[in-house]
């Protein structure tokens, strides 16, 4: 019964330890399956995929960049002045001056006053009577018939255009006067009309300008 007993003792130690191996075992190989190939599994977070790589903006050379715009370039004053001088000069051979309906020799001085008012001053000078209208920087001169044949202007845009950039837009004048300290460049404008610029000398820019139609200037109603 001892030597049964003891047995039987023995075989249930020996399960117990080829249990415990074989659970051992097992652990050791199901860590082993776990970890990453060469020891202790990393705790860092997986690497995510690399941004793709962007390609910095080519920027524009000098040359290629558009002109800055503040205060107008060179280029731009000269078109400026280029586009006026030219109209100025379409305007001159229908007798009229920018912004003025009333033109040299198709215009009374009776519709100015009806239309405008009495003129601030009227007086005689040259070859007839000069109106002047100080708000709207004009003048005109007006035979005894009242018929208009001068219509000057003094607009504040007139009055930056320089002999350079007449001469540039209109070339050389068809003639140059002198009346005291001015100096009156002339371009005929059609076969009737004359243009002319007004420019004191030292100035450098144009005083006013004129519209004026030499046939109409006599006084064709004298007795």
């Amino acid at each position: 019964m001892t030597t049964t007993f003891k047995t039987i003792a023995g075989i249930v130690i020996l399960a117990g330890v080829i249990g415990l191996t074989a659970c051992d075992s097992s652990g050791k190989a199901d860590t082993a399956a776990s970890a990453p190939a060469g020891g202790t599994a990393s705790t860092e977070p997986a690497p995510t995929a690399a941004p793709a790589t962007v390609q910095p903006e080519a920027s524009a050379s000098p040359a290629a960049a558009s002109p800055s715009t503040g205060g107008g370039s060179p280029t731009d004053a000269v078109k400026d002045s280029t586009k006026q001088l030219k109209e100025l000069l379409q305007l001159a051979k229908q007798g009229k001056v920018p912004g003025v309906e009333y033109a040299a020799h198709s215009g009374m001085i009776d519709e100015v006053e009806a239309a405008w008012g009495e003129p601030d001053t009227k007086e005689f000078a040259g070859k007839g009577i000069y109106s002047t209208y100080n708000d709207k920087h004009v003048v005109f001169g007006s035979n005894k018939g009242s018929q208009i044949f001068d219509v000057r202007s003094s607009a504040a845009d007139l009055q930056q255009l320089t002999l350079k950039e007449i001469e540039q837009t209109l070339g050389k004048p068809d003639n140059t006067t002198v009346n005291g300290s001015d100096k009156i460049y002339i371009y005929q404008a059609g076969g009737q009309y004359q243009l002319k610029f007004i420019i004191p000398d030292g100035s450098g820019t144009v005083d006013h300008i004129s519209v004026f139609c030499e046939q109409d200037s006599i006084n064709n109603m004298a007795g």
